[in-house]
């Protein structure tokens, strides 16, 4: 079993991504943190072999983290799993030995294809004696996504990113009818993306009481 440690300032992004995980064979989740200065305490006391790290934390950023984790020579991989888009922390996360680095929001199967070719590549380091580059091609060759990120049916990609930009500017929430005028689509397709943010976490979901009739579902976003 690969001993996982999440870590998320989300109290629901830490759960989601520890039910992710459980759900993959061969993983186990040993502890979260909710900090960079916790995670670093974590590391140090429960010696994880993998960490998923966010890049946003509310004390040191995840490239902090990172820096002060290869200072200390602790033997921990790290997959990023963050809604940082940014160029030059992507390009920070890579020098700093990131093995996969996962957008926020994204589906179960994202998640799992990620963590699967990082337990192959692992299993067939951990075979090689005198690897031939052959060996070595295929070795990096497993760390390649298998694909783009698969998205079910009536959501794309696109679409998908103006929602969750539109849910992220918003601090108080909306409704699906306010996205939908916001936006410009149905109101159906609305409640589909929203659900479909709500499904991987990304936002919550409470209700709204007005002057009158029934209570509304209001999406806010739970990320960072």
């Amino acid at each position: 079993m690969i001993r996982t440690l999440v870590v998320d300032d989300d109290p629901m992004a830490v759960s989601v991504h520890r039910q992710f995980t459980e759900r993959v064979e061969g993983f186990e989740v040993i502890g979260e943190a909710t900090s960079g200065a916790a995670a670093l305490r974590a590391v140090q006391s429960q010696q994880p072999e993998l960490l998923l790290l966010d890049m946003y934390l509310p004390d040191l950023d995840g490239l902090e983290v990172l820096r002060r984790l290869r200072g200390s020579s602790a033997p921990v991989d790290v997959i990023a799993i963050t809604s940082a888009k940014d160029v030059d922390v992507l390009r920070s996360a890579m020098h700093l030995g990131v093995v996969h680095y996962v957008v926020k929001p994204f589906t179960f199967r994202t998640f799992r294809e990620r963590l699967d070719s990082y337990a192959a590549a692992r299993a067939q380091l951990d075979r090689m004696r005198a690897p031939a580059q052959g060996d070595i091609d295929r070795l990096y060759g497993r760390l390649r996504s298998s694909g783009e990120q698969s998205l079910p049916k009536g959501i794309s990609a696109a679409t998908l990113t103006h929602v969750t930009d539109t849910v992220r500017a918003l601090a108080d929430g909306l409704t699906a009818s306010e996205l939908s005028e916001r936006v410009g689509f149905s109101h159906a397709a609305a409640r589909r993306y929203l659900k479909f943010l709500h499904d991987t976490g990304a936002v919550q979901v409470a209700l709204r009481y007005g002057a009158a009739g029934r209570p509304e579902h209001l999406y806010r976003w739970s990320g960072t």
